[in-house]
């Protein structure tokens, strides 16, 4: 049976948790010992992980932001050559590099980007199983957007009206975990910023990622056409074509909210507090508070917490782009949510999630 508990008040004004683990506490101990240059937490994380694809590859990533920066996972190489998880992770970091170094607007990234190649291709044969290797591949594409590497520029399905991407490689990761949320999200990013792609094939990805996931999924990319709606969103306020007077008037459209209460119904009922990333999560949240259903919203900021992430509130707070101004959107939207559940008081109105479904 469900166990309900009415709406807490929204209480004192919110302090934001700026962690990258979310709410994933396994993973902030991980993180914080990398960051004092300690490795052994993150291998025994990893292990424990072992074959839970979707979770071994949120944790990895999560490792690699925070090791990128040191040598941590060089020094646990040296130590333990023979290690699959060492390998991988160390193909996480040198991907890493060069998308950071992609960002910051650096040039000739082709030597960088070629030794992360190399490492990936090392873990992948170390342990070919294992999809993070190939989702390395595969996010080096975001630092190629002139499709310079044949694997960059590999045509869609066929019969999808989509841009050449580097679908051989989405399909290798879906081999390996079928509907693999980072993937998804790094091919919608490549087809974002490629120079084939755009806004429009972004939008055109992510719904066709949606239209695949079998019915009574639980999957994670039932939240990707609220990214990708947030991110258009962002771009037609940049280009002066909305504003925030207007903007919950984008996720009242009939997909969207297909999408928000299929991702409510689906991944936020039934997956584990763990599985669920802050940033589908305040996507989600944000998404129900526009199409004005505050009292399912308020079950997912109480499940958030105090872990706002900067998007989809940066886009559409009153300063658009501007941090604080996002977490002052989240903080009243939030309020508001919570004010409204907890007057109502009803069992319905209850913030809590249920417990995963088991057999």
């Amino acid at each position: 049976m469900t166990r309900r508990r009415p709406v807490s008040d929204p209480g004192p004004e919110f302090v934001p948790a700026n962690h990258p683990a979310g709410l994933d506490t396994a993973l902030q101990w991980a993180v914080d010992a990398i960051q004092v240059g300690r490795w052994v937490a993150m291998r025994d994380l990893l292990a424990g992980t072992g074959s839970r694809w979707a979770l071994r590859t949120s944790r990895s990533q999560v490792l690699a932001a925070a090791a990128a920066g040191s040598h941590v996972v060089r020094h646990w190489l040296d130590e333990e050559p023979e290690s699959t998880d060492a390998q991988m992770m160390q193909a996480r970091v040198s991907a890493e590099l060069v998308l950071r170094a992609h960002r910051q607007g650096r040039s000739a990234l082709e030597d960088l980007a070629a030794q992360a190649r190399a490492a990936a291709m090392i873990a992948h044969r170390a342990y070919p199983e294992d999809p993070v290797p190939v989702i390395c591949l595969l996010a080096l594409a975001s630092a190629d957007p002139e499709q310079r590497i044949e694997a960059h520029r590999m045509p869609p399905p066929a019969n999808e009206f989509l841009p050449t991407g580097p679908w051989r490689l989405l399909r290798a990761v879906a081999e390996r975990d079928p509907f693999n949320r980072e993937a998804h999200h790094r091919m919608m990013q490549v087809l974002l910023t490629s120079t084939s792609g755009g806004q429009g094939a972004a939008l055109s990805f992510s719904q066709w990622a949606w239209s695949r996931i079998p019915a009574r999924s639980t999957s994670a990319l039932l939240v990707l056409p609220l990214h990708a709606h947030a991110e258009h969103y962002r771009a037609k306020r940049q280009n002066a074509h909305a504003d925030a007077g207007v903007g919950h008037m984008h996720w009242r459209m009939d997909f969207v909210r297909s999408c928000t209460s299929r991702a409510l119904r689906w991944w936020f009922e039934y997956s584990e507090l763990v599985e669920l990333s802050a940033v589908d999560l305040n996507h989600l949240a944000h998404a129900l508070w526009a199409d004005r259903q505050f009292e399912q919203a308020a079950r997912v900021f109480q499940t958030i917490g105090p872990h706002a992430t900067a998007a989809p509130w940066i886009h559409v707070a009153n300063t658009a782009g501007d941090r604080y101004s996002g977490t002052q959107e989240f903080a009243k939207a939030r309020s508001q949510c919570l004010r409204i559940a907890a007057d109502r008081d009803t069992p319905r109105a209850g913030p809590q999630r249920y417990p995963p479904r088991h057999p």
